[in-house]
This record gives structure tokens, C-alpha cells and sequence, in this order.
């Protein structure tokens, strides 16, 4: 068989395999971010459980017990947050973003942002607090499902956006990769854990104020849930990368950290409380750009 005969045969085979070390290598990258997506399951897995484990300590007046299980409960959807930050960072600078990937993040994100604090905002606030109203204890409930199915609405909505970059209907905002449309679930599910953290002894015991403080976590329980079905939008930091770090943000995040580490309570709830309120200010000055500029034109014509 002559050469050219050789090279053509061999063209139809296609290009030789890669060594079996590289396929092994390439299936371990794409394990990386299943692997923290995991940890951010165990996490919102191990704040429910230890949620549930106060409400027994709870229920025999164990304050200090009930405390430190609803302190770690919160510390566990914090250490969530942070799993859910590095599966999708590992994802996209290694390029190993799957659509296995994306569903099983959703469902992390329910379980961690959703679920764990939803029952951590019951069982520290309203609905032990507000025992003696009537209904109380299913208004109660019903309160915590609605931040859960908003919550997974907001989830569902960002898959279906990322998977459609173009609006689904007429005034359906287009898919940004510097911001989100509604608030995500891991900065509301944050607010809740950052709350219980700053003040973990449970609302019942806070004598006159309990109720006032239960009817105050209600509505902003209701408000969240609102804020991630909602339009408005908030900030991505999908820009902040490798690409554009330098020691002046090195120095940022470290100093950020040691905050962190020595002031947790205060620093975590106001980081999280600034984030949806540069959100809904950034919101309340787009609107009045828009009807200022509305008016001039009005005068012009």
C-alpha cells in the first residue's frame, strides 16, 4: 500500500486518542465545582438539622443550648455562601460549566438559601414567638413557604434566562451579566442567617419587644420574597476577577476577612444589608433619571 493510501486511511480514523492521564486529569477538573456545590448542600443540610435540634432545646426553655445550635445553624448557611462563590468561579476559570452542574446548584441554592432559612427564621423568630395568637403558627408557616417558592421561582427564572439570553415576553429584562434581575437567593437567605447570627438568643425571650420584633422579621421575610421575584436589579461582581486583581484589592479582601473574623456579627450584617440596599437605591435613581428625562421631553414637544 502506497504512503498516500496510508494518510488517507489514517485521516478516516481521526486523530489519535489522548493518553488515558489526560482524560483522567480533565475528569477531575470537572469535578471541582460538583464538589463545593456538595459542600454548599452539606452545609444548608447540617444548618437544618442543627435548626431542628433548637427547637428541641427550645421546647424544654434550654436558652444557651438553643442559642449556640441556632448560632451554628446561621454560621452553616454563611459557610454555604461561600461554597456557592467558588463552584461557580472554579467553573467558569476553568471552563467546566455543565448543565448537570447548573441544575445541581439550583438545588443546593434551595436547600442552603431556601429551606435552612426559612425554618432558622421560624424557629428563632415568629413562629415560636407569636404561640399564643390565634392561627398563629400557620401564618407562621406559610410565611416561611412563600420566601421558599419565591426563592425557587427566582432560581427557576435565572436558569430559564440563562439558558434564553432573549426576553420570553415583551418587557422581560434580558439576561446582564453585570447584575441580576431580583434579589438572589444566597444574599436573602444571608440577611436571615446574618440576623440570627448578630442575635442568637431566640425572639421569645426578649420580654415586651418579641412580638414587635416577630411581626417586624414576618414582613421582612414577605419583603425578600417580593425583592427575588422582582425586576430590580443587583450587582453581579462577575467583573471583579483574576483578570483585574491588585494589591489594592488583595489588601481589601484581606482586611475584609480580618474583619470578618474579629467583628462577625456586625460586619456580615451590614455587608448583606448594604448589598440590597445599593440595589434598591441604584433602582429608586434609575426611576427618577427616567421620569426627569420623561419631563424634558414632555416640555420640548
Amino acid at each position: 500500500m502506497s504512503f498516500p493510501r496510508l494518510q488517507q486511511k489514517a485521516s478516516r480514523l481521526g486523530p489519535a486518542p489522548a493518553p488515558s492521564g489526560h482524560k483522567g486529569l480533565k475528569k477531575g477538573v470537572y469535578l471541582v465545582p460538583s464538589f463545593f456545590t456538595a459542600l454548599n448542600i452539606l452545609a444548608g443540610f447540617y444548618s437544618l438539622m442543627t435548626t431542628m435540634s433548637a427547637f428541641r432545646w427550645l421546647g424544654i426553655d434550654q436558652v444557651d443550648a438553643t442559642s449556640r445550635r441556632l448560632d451554628k445553624a446561621a454560621i452553616a448557611i454563611g459557610l454555604a455562601v461561600v461554597c456557592d462563590i467558588l463552584d461557580g468561579r472554579i467553573a467558569r476559570m476553568t471552563k467546566t460549566a455543565t448543565e448537570i452542574g447548573i441544575q445541581l446548584d439550583s438545588m443546593a441554592d434551595i436547600v442552603s438559601f431556601g429551606l435552612a432559612p426559612a425554618v432558622l427564621a421560624y424557629v428563632w423568630g415568629y413562629g415560636t414567638t407569636l404561640e399564643g395568637w390565634t392561627n398563629a403558627s400557620q401564618f407562621a408557616w406559610f410565611i416561611s413557604f412563600m420566601f421558599v417558592i419565591c426563592g425557587g421561582f427566582r432560581l427557576a427564572r435565572f436558569n430559564v434566562q440563562a439558558s434564553r439570553p432573549r426576553p420570553l415576553a415583551e418587557g422581560t429584562p434580558k439576561v446582564d451579566k453585570k447584575s441580576y434581575v431580583g434579589l438572589p437567593i444566597p444574599a436573602a437567605g444571608c440577611l436571615v442567617a446574618a440576623i440570627v447570627h448578630f442575635a442568637p438568643v431566640p425572639l421569645k425571650y426578649y420580654s415586651h419587644r418579641a412580638e414587635i420584633i416577630a411581626i417586624v422579621m414576618m414582613v421582612l421575610m414577605v419583603f425578600l420574597g417580593l425583592l427575588m421575584v422582582s425586576t430590580v436589579r443587583f450587582s453581579a461582581f462577575k467583573s471583579v476577577g483574576p483578570e483585574r486583581r491588585n494589591a489594592r484589592m488583595v489588601i481589601a479582601l484581606i482586611a475584609l476577612v480580618g474583619l470578618i473574623y474579629l467583628y462577625s456579627q456586625w460586619v456580615l450584617l451590614i455587608l448583606v444589608a448594604a448589598y440590597i440596599l445599593h440595589g434598591l437605591l441604584a433602582r429608586g435613581l434609575t426611576s427618577l433619571t427616567h421620569r426627569s428625562s420623561d419631563k424634558r421631553e414632555m416640555r420640548e414637544v
